[in-house]
């Protein structure tokens, strides 16, 4: 597995927000704030998904893809 850069930061955040985050994470900050720009992150893929819909073709029938035909 290669190695992956890490970068430390400081960053002032709302005592309730990272709270509440925390709480619904059950983690520490560190995990909690990993796990949030990682959500965060997949959130823009989600989006490009969202804007390629009904663009796409299908070469088969539905029937097909479970073998009914």
């Amino acid at each position: 597995m290669a190695k992956q850069r890490l970068r430390k930061v400081t960053v002032l955040l709302p005592e309730d927000l990272l709270r509440r985050a925390r709480r619904v994470s059950r983690r520490g900050i560190t995990p909690t704030l990993r796990e949030s720009l990682q959500l965060y992150a997949a959130r823009d893929v989600y989006d490009r998904l969202l804007k390629m819909r009904g663009k796409g073709g299908f070469s088969m029938t539905w029937q097909e893809l479970r073998g009914e035909e």
